[in-house]
């Protein structure tokens, strides 16, 4: 077995179930332990950062000689659940593939960022390499919070898996509950009653209006056009009674131009409109979780350097790439660090069947260590 395919195996192995979203989950202490050693044994200085009890982070500096720029490399230790899987957390390696969960959403990202740190520990280039490997990426991104109020760098990449493409924008995201109230009253008696549910469904016929409108206008050149769906309902409390009330929780996707202000806006200008349409129709917003959209100029600094690495490894043109859902990028931007998401690739995120490609784990690996060489010269 190879060192790559070593590494990404130990690490599948270890159950690192994100306890946010499966109560009584494992969470990222054993496998923040195993990263810990191993990039400690390769020479960098390591540091254990905890958000929350329990919840680690684990930070590691190969140190530079003094005098060059420093980038971050991050990555994020935890999984989704493992719910229809027959074996997750037993590695199975089938040609190229290595399966199990976590493979490819993004224990192998996590192999290849520790594998340049390693290698920056030994070549030592004039700035800093730091390793960062999080918890909680897959719920409320605690982990990058934590680092980024201790450590900054001069650029970042984060390995999610792009199947080595380039990666330089992805959607945000808005959540937001919607109330109506209506008036409860026996079934019998339509004259006391006000239907929240029905109500609601005037508004429900406005949201795909609106998400019509936002899949019209003009795209982002990576992204395409933001969009809006409502995810959860709840009303009602008898057969035979009018609701009193009836909620929804919408989310809203974002790209760059949106903020979760002028999304929030948006909903409260719709029902402003029904409200004057319909006395009886009334209705409150209140903002979730938002996630700002993120972007960075396809010639900026971090960007073209990674791109020319990759191209070296690939021996062609990696794609340039947008992605539509949200990642840690968008905080290490608000921090102002330039970031470049670029990972190995492979299937099956948040899915029964999960598998991530080796070869490009360890192509990773190389244009990452490439990078870090040039960039922190």
């Amino acid at each position: 077995m190879s060192d790559v395919a070593e590494l990404v195996s130990r690490l599948v192995a270890i159950d690192s179930v994100n306890p946010d979203l499966i109560p009584g989950a494992a969470g990222e202490g054993a496998i923040a332990s195993f990263v810990a050693d191993w990039l400690a044994r390769a020479g960098l200085d390591v540091t254990r950062d905890e958000p929350v009890p329990g919840r680690p982070n684990v930070v590691a500096v190969a140190r530079g000689t003094g005098g060059g720029r420093s980038l971050m490399l991050n990555g994020h230790m935890d999984t989704v659940g493992v719910a229809g899987m027959n074996h997750p957390h037993t590695p199975e390696i089938v040609g190229d593939r290595l399966y199990g969960r976590g493979a490819y959403d993004m224990k192998g990202g996590l192999a290849a960022i520790m594998l340049a740190g390693a290698a920056a520990a030994q070549h030592r280039p004039r700035g800093d390499v730091i390793v960062t490997a999080v918890c909680d990426e897959e719920k409320g991104s605690i982990g990058t919070e934590s680092v980024l109020k201790r450590w900054r760098a001069d650029a970042a990449v984060i390995t999610e898996p792009t199947g080595l493409a380039i990666c330089i924008a992805h959607r945000g995201f808005v959540w937001l509950d919607i109330e109506v109230t209506g008036v409860a009253a026996h079934g019998s008696m339509p004259d006391l009653g006000v239907d929240a549910i029905a109500k609601m469904g005037t508004f429900l016929v406005q949201l795909e209006r609106l998400n019509h409108r936002l899949r019209s206008r003009p795209s982002h050149p990576v992204l395409g056009p933001g969009s809006v769906h409502a995810s959860l309902i709840d009303g009602g409390q008898e057969l035979s009674s009018y609701p009193a009330r009836c909620g929804v929780s919408i989310e809203r996707r974002t790209v760059p131009g949106e903020s979760p202000e002028s999304v929030e806006a948006e909903v409260r200008r719709i029902l402003r409109r029904l409200a004057a349409r319909d006395p009886q129709f009334h209705a409150s917003v209140t903002r979730g979780l938002a996630r700002e959209p993120y972007a960075i100029a396809e010639d900026a600094p971090i960007v073209a350097l990674l791109r020319r690495e990759v191209a070296t490894v690939l021996r062609h043109a990696p794609e340039i790439m947008g992605a539509p859902w949200w990642m840690d990028s968008a905080l290490l931007a608000e921090a102002g660090i330039p970031t470049v998401i670029c990972g190995p690739g492979g299937e099956g995120a948040h899915a029964v069947v999960e598998w991530v490609s080796l070869e490009q784990v360890e192509q990773c690996a190389a244009a990452l260590t490439a990078t870090a060489r040039a960039f922190c010269s």
